[in-house]
C-alpha cells in the first residue's frame, strides 16, 4: 500500500477572519473611494443665469442617486464639505454613491471677481440651474446635501422638481424670506460692521466667536484674502434677499421625499430650522440637534452627522447591508420599545445630541433618540 503523506495546504485568502481581524477587501475599498474623493473632477455648466462649477467624485452605480452637495455664503465646496466627506467613517457611503460637488457661480477656488454692475443669480436662479447640471452629468435624480444657503437653494429646487429628488440633508435652513424687521437690523448692522463680519456672525454661534475658535479664525482669514470676495458679498445679498419657501404642515407645499433636518445647538439658525421643523410632514422628517458644535456642524461633528447620514440612506432603502451604526442600534432598540408598549411605530423621529436628551420630555408624535 502506497504510503500516505501529509501535505501543508496555506489560504492565500482564509474563508474565516479571527475575530476582530481587519477586512482586507473591505480596507481597500475604502482606500479606493477615499482616492476617488480625494481626486475629483471639475467641470464648468453652461445655464441660463451663467457658469457654474461642480466637482464630480466617483462613478456611477445603476439605479442610484447621486449625492449633490450645495455650500454657504462666504465658503465653497472645500471650505464647508471637505471635513465631512474626508471623514473615515464617510467612506463607506462614498463607495456607494457619486458625490457631486456644487460651486455656486464665482466662489470656486481661484474665481476672479465679477465686473462691475454684475447681476448675481437669485436664490431661485440657482436652484433652477441645478437642471442643467443633472443634465450635463446624465442623472435623474440625487439625495442633496445643502448648508444655509446652499439648503435654501436645494429646498426650493425639492418644491419644483420633486420627483428629481429622493432625499434631502437641510443644515441651517433658514425657509422664511427676511421681514421689514430684520431688514431693517440687517441695514443698521451693516452701518456698523462689514460684510465679512456678518458673514461671520451668519456661520458661527455667538460663543464661538466670543471666543474666536480656530475654525473662526480660518474663516476670517479666508474672508480677509479673498479675491473674489465682491461675489461672495452678491451672494450674501441674494441670500438675505430670498423669498419664503411657504412650507406648510399638511398644504400642497411641502417636501415629498424624506428629509433630515440638522442644526447645531444654540447655533444662529437653531429658531429658523426649528420652525421649519414644525411646518414639514413628521412622517418624512428626522430633526438632528447637535450639540457642542456650533453653527457649522459639518465641520465640528462630522462623525456624529456620518452616523445620522447613514442612517438615513439605509432608511431610503440604500446600503442595506452596511453595519449598523451607533446611531442606529440606538434608534432601533428605541423604537422597539415605543412599538411593544402601543403598538405603532412612527416613521417620524427627532435625533438629538442634546446632554439634556435624557431629561422627561412632553408627549410629542417625534421620537427623541441620544447618542
Amino acid at each position: 500500500m502506497t504510503e500516505l503523506q501529509e501535505v501543508q495546504i496555506t489560504e492565500e485568502k482564509p474563508l474565516l477572519r479571527a475575530p476582530g481581524a481587519p477586512d482586507p477587501g473591505k480596507d481597500a475599498e475604502l482606500i479606493a473611494a477615499k482616492l476617488l474623493q480625494e481626486q475629483g473632477q471639475k467641470h464648468t455648466v453652461e445655464t441660463p443665469y451663467g457658469v457654474v462649477t461642480i466637482t464630480i467624485h466617483g462613478t456611477p452605480k445603476p439605479k442610484r442617486p447621486a449625492i449633490l452637495t450645495y455650500h454657504d455664503v462666504g465658503q465653497n465646496h472645500h471650505s464647508c464639505f471637505d471635513t465631512l466627506f474626508h471623514y473615515e467613517d464617510m467612506q463607506e457611503i462614498i463607495k456607494n454613491f457619486v458625490v457631486i460637488h456644487v460651486d455656486a457661480p464665482g466662489m470656486e477656488e481661484g474665481a476672479p471677481a465679477f465686473p462691475l454692475g454684475y447681476q448675481y443669480p437669485s436664490l431661485d436662479q440657482l436652484a433652477d440651474m441645478i437642471p442643467c447640471i443633472l443634465q450635463y452629468v446624465n442623472f435623474t435624480s440625487i439625495i442633496g446635501i445643502g448648508v444655509g444657503a446652499g439648503a435654501y437653494a436645494l429646498a426650493r429646487y425639492s418644491l419644483s422638481h420633486p420627483d428629481t429628488v429622493e432625499g434631502l440633508v437641510l443644515i441651517n435652513i433658514d425657509p422664511n424670506a427676511k421681514g421689514w424687521m430684520d431688514w431693517a437690523a440687517h441695514k443698521l448692522t451693516g452701518l456698523t460692521s462689514s460684510s465679512s463680519e456678518m458673514i461671520l456672525a451668519h456661520l458661527f454661534s455667538q460663543e464661538e466667536l466670543s471666543k474666536n475658535t480656530e475654525l473662526v479664525q480660518q474663516q476670517r482669514d479666508i474672508l480677509s484674502h479673498a479675491t473674489n470676495l465682491p461675489n461672495i458679498q452678491l451672494y450674501w445679498s441674494s441670500y438675505n434677499s430670498r423669498r419664503d419657501l411657504s412650507l406648510e404642515r399638511g398644504g400642497d407645499i411641502t417636501f415629498k421625499c424624506p428629509v433630515m433636518l440638522v442644526v447645531g445647538d444654540q447655533a444662529p439658525h437653531e429658531d429658523a430650522v426649528v420652525e421649519c421643523n414644525s411646518k414639514l410632514d413628521p412622517t418624512q422628517t428626522s430633526f438632528l440637534k447637535m450639540a457642542d458644535s456650533g453653527g457649522q456642524p459639518q465641520l465640528t461633528q462630522p462623525g456624529k452627522l456620518t452616523e445620522a447620514f447613514k442612517y438615513f440612506v439605509q432608511g431610503m432603502g440604500y446600503m442595506a447591508s452596511s453595519c449598523m451604526t451607533r446611531l442606529s442600534r440606538s434608534r432601533t432598540a428605541s423604537l422597539s420599545s415605543a412599538a411593544s408598549g402601543d403598538g405603532n411605530r412612527s416613521r417620524s423621529r427627532t435625533l438629538s445630541q442634546s446632554s439634556e436628551a435624557g431629561a422627561p420630555q412632553p408627549p410629542a408624535p417625534t421620537m427623541e433618540v441620544s447618542c
